[in-house]
């Protein structure tokens, strides 16, 4: 199984990026799919995650309103748009696919909001 983001970079505050995560050797219409950030020194938080269908999804807190996470079974990736990006979303952005109890990872992609 392989998961491999990208889309990461240096942004300013205000900006937006897409992050996309392509998956591989699973099916990924029956994966629950879910991005997560983490900073050094912090646990890794939950962004924002999507069911099979891509029906239904859940955000944090700090970053509802402002984020989109969506998938494209036919493409098997997924993604998580970023708007009104803040200095405070800067970290290692990972997606993680969940299927039948197994959780897999990606290698991270870094986000950085900065002037």
């Amino acid at each position: 199984v392989q998961l491999v983001e990208s889309g990461g970079g240096l942004v300013q505050p205000g900006g937006s990026l897409r992050l996309s995560c392509a998956v591989s050797g699973l099916t990924f219409s029956s994966a629950v799919m879910r991005w997560y950030r983490q900073t050094a020194g912090k646990e890794r938080e939950l962004v924002a995650d999507i069911t099979t269908s891509g029906g239904r999804a859940n955000y944090a807190d700090s970053v509802k309103g402002r984020f989109t996470i969506s998938r494209d079974n036919a493409k098997n990736t997924a993604y998580l748009q970023m708007n009104s990006l803040k200095p405070e979303d800067t970290a290692v952005y990972y997606c993680s696919a969940l299927r039948f109890g197994y959780q897999y990872w990606g290698q991270g992609t870094q986000v950085t909001v900065s002037s």
